[in-house]
């Protein structure tokens, strides 16, 4: 029986991706790497040190990983307060709200910083859906390693069974699929260059997955 849904942030409760893309790339600029996009794309899903650890060693830059870190925080806290229309994905609400009126319990599990989730959580006023919420950044490993999923569903208070993962990253799917979890892909208009394959249900829009449809797969 499922009892715990398990969310990741960027990409599927916000599209954030268009807010850091600016701020990596203000950070790239600022310290001379000379990004591509088939690189850029390939950190998808991974927390932000982990990408400035690969960027360090990739442009050999003298910065250290957490100084990068720093700059791209800088640029996104500014972007992010200054961005007006900054919205959450169609649909996720209604799914969120759902699935807390049936009883599920809720837990986010994503790569951004802790202060980046706090910061979403208050803006959109998500606090009282969710159980708990754990930030990559504070782990030992990034997605594609499934140690954030392990640990949310240890979170969630049920057996890896019992839960689902909503993902849209190859990155996510990859985490969820080690952790023995049923993974949700999300394809949205936003994701690109992502690897669905690997996913047990692929969707494009979060009414194929209400209380009633996802619960038919356990």
């Amino acid at each position: 029986m499922l009892k715990a849904a398990i969310f990741d942030m960027d990409g599927v409760i916000i599209n954030s991706e268009p807010l850091h893309h600016a701020a990596y790339h203000k950070m790239f600029s600022d310290v001379g790497a000379n990004m591509t996009s088939e690189l850029y794309e390939s950190f998808t899903g991974q927390s932000t040190l982990n990408v400035c650890k690969q960027v360090k060693d990739h442009f050999n830059l003298n910065e250290s990983p957490e100084t990068l870190v720093a700059i791209k925080r800088k640029h996104y806290e500014y972007i992010f307060e200054n961005d007006k229309d900054f919205d959450l994905i169609d649909g996720v609400l209604d799914l969120i709200k759902n699935y807390h009126a049936n009883g599920l319990t809720l837990v986010l599990a994503s790569s951004a910083s802790m202060p980046s989730i706090e910061r979403i959580f208050k803006r959109f006023d998500l606090n009282p859906y969710f159980k708990a919420k754990l930030s990559g950044a504070d782990l030992k490993a990034s997605k594609p390693h499934p140690e954030i999923f392990i640990k949310a569903a240890d979170a969630s208070g049920f057996k890896t069974s019992e839960c689902i993962v909503i993902e849209d990253s190859t990155n996510g799917i990859t985490a969820a699929n080690g952790a023995n979890i049923f993974c949700v892909g999300y394809d949205s208009v936003h994701s690109k260059n992502q690897d669905y394959s690997n996913a047990n249900l692929k969707i494009k829009d979060f009414t194929a997955i209400t209380f009633d449809k996802i619960s038919a797969h356990f």
